[in-house]
């Protein structure tokens, strides 16, 4: 059987494109009718559902603002809600500062060595304290020193006994002689030391102060300065 191909092959050209005309129109009217609901969609969304959303909104914060109005001195109601939460943040970072009195009398040394405070500064910004007075001598403010030095406090953690150093860098300084309010020659003094922050945190319900001078509680021992002790020196080497 023999076939003619009596079609020229201008005129199956022509054809081709025609039909690849056909199908790009197509697809260009699909194309177009696509994005034509796309964009009706979203107009319905923004002009439809967000003015009902917005309405719906505005409704409920009128309800909201009728509601509240009814409330008889609404302002002091919220007022005292607001303090509620700041004194609760408050309890958690407050100090107990009257501490400071067992601090006094944990450290301060019995007659004849005794201590009389004329000014307490506490510092809890840099978590120091500064303590001005008086004595009888040199004696008894070395003893003060070495008493306060040794002070450490002992409190309950979870069921545990802690204890923690009292004071940190002790120093004393515009040590003078001066006259009391009833004549007698004293020993004016300005002591400085730094604290844990243990010691007044709200944290732990209560402190105690004790010494621990390594078993030596003397006077004796206690008057001495540590200044005046050191190791044996070495012997030169040839």
């Amino acid at each position: 059987m023999i076939e003619i191909n009596l079609i020229p092959d201008v005129k199956q050209e022509l054809l081709r494109a025609q039909r690849l005309r056909s199908i790009v129109i197509s697809v260009a009217i699909f194309t177009s009718i696509a994005t034509a609901g796309l964009v009706v969609a979203l107009v319905i969304y923004t002009f439809g559902v967000q003015t009902v959303r917005h309405t719906f909104l505005d409704q409920a914060i009128k309800d909201g603002n009728t509601e509240l109005s009814k409330i008889e001195d609404l302002s002091k109601t919220l007022t005292i809600q607001n303090q509620l939460g700041v004194i609760s943040t408050l309890s958690e970072s407050k100090r107990i500062d009257s501490r400071l009195f067992d601090v006094l009398t944990g450290v301060i040394p019995p007659a004849p060595n005794n201590v009389q405070v004329s000014n307490l500064i506490l510092n809890s910004g840099e978590s120091s304290l500064m303590i001005e007075g008086q004595t009888q001598g040199y004696d008894s403010l070395e003893i003060f020193k070495k008493t306060v030095d040794a002070g450490i406090i002992v409190y309950n953690q979870e069921g545990e006994e802690q204890k923690i150093k009292l004071a940190q860098d002790v120093t004393t300084y515009d040590v003078s002689y001066g006259e009391n309010s009833e004549g007698q020659k004293v020993l004016r003094f300005t002591m400085k030391f730094t604290y844990p922050v243990e010691l007044f945190s709200a944290a732990i319900p209560a402190v105690n102060i004790k010494l621990s001078v390594e078993g030596n509680v003397t006077d004796s021992y206690l008057g001495v300065p540590k200044s005046i002790f050191a190791e044996r020196a070495k012997d030169l080497e040839e």
